[in-house]
């Protein structure tokens, strides 16, 4: 679906739409953050889902370990809101499609808190902290400059997070966040 929906609109790099490096690329780089997920919340949400990764891949885990969490995805381009509509209820998905600014709704409560090539870490954190209530983590995809964003973040915030190699890139991470907290200017 990703690689017949990619000939119209951008749901995914055309330098890496081909179906082994959308299997690599996208599909396990997204399935590896399943230990991070929050089992027991009701909801997670993607950030800037964009084509769906790695919100429909954690539904599609969901729905195959029988876990009945939803799976929200913010996405505000109307278009990639359809496609993931689509796979969603192809698949028979238990995800919310919600088509607005992420950075315009407030008192979010939720689970875990995912985001994949969305917004810069800082960007992110702001926005939990200002718009969420409530999130139990945040799970963050940390590519080959990852380290350099983490140190510098942690001048700003105080973080309680821990590490995972990526399966995918050897110079990638994965960042789980239990708590944040601003520090003072």
């Amino acid at each position: 679906m990703i690689l017949e929906k990619n000939k119209k609109i951008n749901i995914i790099s055309k330098k890496i739409s081909e179906k082994i490096a959308i299997r690599e690329r996208h599909i396990i780089d997204s399935a590896q953050i399943i230990d991070f997920v929050d089992l027991k919340s009701n909801t997670t949400c993607d950030l800037g889902t964009g084509g769906g990764m790695p919100g429909l891949i954690v539904a599609i885990v969901m729905k195959k370990i029988k876990n009945s969490m939803k799976i929200n995805l913010y996405e505000k381009s109307y278009h990639k809101c359809a496609f993931l509509r689509e796979v969603s209820k192809k698949l028979n998905l238990n995800t919310e499609i919600i088509q607005k600014d992420i950075f315009t709704i407030k008192n979010i409560e939720t689970g875990t808190i995912m985001s994949r090539a969305f917004k810069p870490m800082p960007i992110i954190l702001e926005l939990v902290n200002q718009n969420f209530q409530k999130f139990e983590n945040i799970i963050f995809f940390m590519g080959g400059t990852g380290r350099k964003i983490l140190n510098d973040t942690l001048k700003e915030w105080d973080l309680d997070y821990e590490e995972k190699k990526s399966l995918t890139n050897d110079e990638s991470f994965i960042l789980n966040i239990k708590k944040i907290k601003k520090k003072l200017s």
